[in-house]
């Protein structure tokens, strides 16, 4: 019998433009690549990453040094295809797929460094999965992550309740469940960040959407008729046709 397809892996596997209209997400796993080689050492050490999509926090990390054994992860195999493909030839990378919620890594654990960006929020119960997840580290080893907070496409939900209507947009974690996790691990206070990507109206907002594979919808949803979608896309255009990314970076270590 063969295991079931998550929507969440189907999404990711469909977006096939994804690189083009992930402004954000390259934004984001630049600058967490950044955070990680100023706070956390990563020669001598094995990295795992999870959710690597096409791999930008991969590429990101192997271009600022001090990395010498990485395993790139994703629940996609399109994704874990298209960041092969982009660090083809490096010799210091491996590749597997794994659902970072469920799966346990192929190679067991024992981490210096599990880094992720943007992929948590996916999950259907981050905080069990995360404290899961850090179990994985070696002493002394550190988790760093990003992941999308509530606030994330606000402007959109907004046009929907301005109109007596409620996005099926999936809900997405909010900061409070961050706040309470693994307190004797966290290194430093979380850093909250607001993004704010402009679209030239609702139509490329929603092909958007659907090309970074973010449009999986709540369990349950009816999609909109024509009509009522029409209102919300000419009051979310009327707002600015742009759309906030609220992020989260959280860093925690295993202690020695």
């Amino acid at each position: 019998m063969r295991t079931p397809v998550s929507p969440v892996a189907s999404a990711f596997d469909g977006a096939r433009d994804y690189d083009r209209h992930a402004r954000v997400q390259r934004q984001v796993a630049v600058r967490l690549a950044r955070d990680i080689a100023d706070t956390v050492p990563k020669s001598g050490v094995r990295v795992l990453e999870i959710g690597c999509g096409t791999g930008f926090l991969t590429q990101a990390l192997c271009e600022s040094g001090g990395v010498e054994s990485l395993l790139a992860t994703d629940i996609a195999p399109a994704m874990l295809d298209r960041c092969r493909e982009r660090m083809r030839g490096d010799s210091r990378l491996c590749f597997a797929l794994l659902d970072g919620e469920c799966g346990r890594p192929p190679d067991g654990g024992g981490y210096g460094l599990i880094c992720s960006s943007l992929a948590f929020q996916w999950f259907a119960d981050p905080a069990g999965a995360i404290a899961r997840i850090a179990s994985w580290l070696a002493p002394g080893g550190s988790l760093i992550f990003t992941s999308l907070l509530s606030a994330t496409f606000a402007e959109w939900r907004a046009a929907h309740e301005a109109v007596g209507l409620r996005a099926g947009l999936r809900v997405l974690p909010g900061r409070a469940l961050f706040d309470g996790l693994l307190p004797e691990m966290q290194v430093m206070p979380h850093r909250v960040d607001r993004l704010i990507e402009p679209h030239g109206n609702a139509l490329s907002f929603l092909r958007s959407l659907r090309a970074i594979g973010a449009d999986t919808a709540e369990p349950g949803h009816a999609p909109l008729g024509p009509a009522a979608m029409r209102r919300v896309m000419r009051r979310f255009e009327a707002g600015g046709a742009r759309v906030s990314y609220e992020v989260i970076t959280c860093h925690y270590r295993r202690s020695d």
